[in-house]
């Protein structure tokens, strides 16, 4: 896959091209990529995915803050590569670009910079000012500007139809097997290991804290989980714990994410580590004392390593 930082200088031949966030490059997302790709190809064309850094939300929305997403840019990335396509087009994303037409968007850059042949859409996929860019709109303008326009089916799971929000839900309210089936693989976060008050060694699980490489990386709800751990290209297994470590910390007011390593004994301080949400064990508990959540952290081992077989 290539990567185009923005728009300029391009020579893509025939471009079959789909725009959007995908966060999370979850199944729906699969689905539409799988299906434009097959399209370039047989059509002896290439396929372009058109996607915007910075998150429109963090440039457009008031509460940006708050805003959390699935994937970081990096993320996105190498899960588009292995989705197969051609070229990834980043465009910055900024606010004259927000008020920009649908219209204007698709004469100046997908017609006059890309050279579209071919437009993907969602199922309820909108662009330009105000989302004024809708199916039918977008065909109105296909047949002035001369490319095809089609659109994907929506993706259904278990309880509806899969989306970024209904991933986000449930990974916020606990339910990790929906989001990884969802997904299609399993939820991860990426950070530097950070000195913490080292309160796992004195219970005799030593853990390395995590600090997030991105700030507005959605970070699971409070409990315990089953994971494994890219350690310089090693896969290990452990326990991770999302929380405030109410037993041992009471008066902590920050939450902390921590993993206990099984069988492992080097210094990680300072090194980037990858952490894969495999399965939920449990929420976040307080103990009447630290030998009850000793015992307790002995059953988590146990249940993580019949898990992670």
């Amino acid at each position: 896959m290539i990567i185009h930082k923005d728009y300029t200088n391009l020579c893509i031949a025939d471009p079959f091209v789909t725009i959007g966030i995908f966060d999370g490059v979850h199944l729906g997302h699969q689905a539409l990529l799988g299906r434009l790709v097959s399209a370039a190809r047989n059509n002896g064309s290439e396929s372009v995915v058109i996607t915007f850094d910075p998150h429109p939300r963090h440039v457009l929305n008031k509460d940006r803050e708050n805003i959390s997403f699935l994937t970081t840019l990096k993320e996105k990335k190498e899960l588009l590569e292995n989705c197969m396509v051609d070229h990834l087009i980043v465009i910055n994303f900024t606010k004259d670009l927000g008020n920009l037409e649908a219209a204007d968007f698709i004469r100046e850059i997908l017609v006059k910079k890309i050279g579209i042949k071919h437009l993907l859409v969602g199922y309820n996929n909108q662009f330009g000012r105000a989302r004024e860019g809708d199916i039918l709109k977008i065909r109105e303008y296909a047949r002035i500007y001369g490319f095809t326009v089609d659109q994907a089916e929506t993706v259904y799971g278990d309880e509806g139809i899969i989306s970024s929000t209904s991933i986000r839900e449930a990974l916020l309210s606990g339910n990790l097997a929906n989001a990884n089936k969802w997904l299609g693989y399993s939820y991860q976060v990426t950070g530097k290991v950070v000195e913490g008050k080292k309160l796992g060694r004195s219970l005799g699980f030593p853990t390395a804290n995590i600090k997030p490489d991105e700030d507005h990386k959605l970070i699971p709800a409070n409990g315990v989980y089953a994971v494994e751990v890219l350690v310089e290209n090693e896969l290990l297994q452990g326990v991770l714990s999302i929380g405030f470590n109410p037993t041992v910390d009471p008066e902590r007011r920050d939450r902390s994410i921590e993993v206990n390593i099984f069988d492992f004994k080097d210094d990680l301080y300072g090194k980037t580590i990858t952490v894969f949400f495999r399965h939920r064990l449990r929420d976040e508990k307080k103990f009447r004392n630290t030998d009850q959540l000793r015992k307790q952290m002995a059953i988590d081992r146990e249940e993580a390593l019949r898990l992670l077989v």
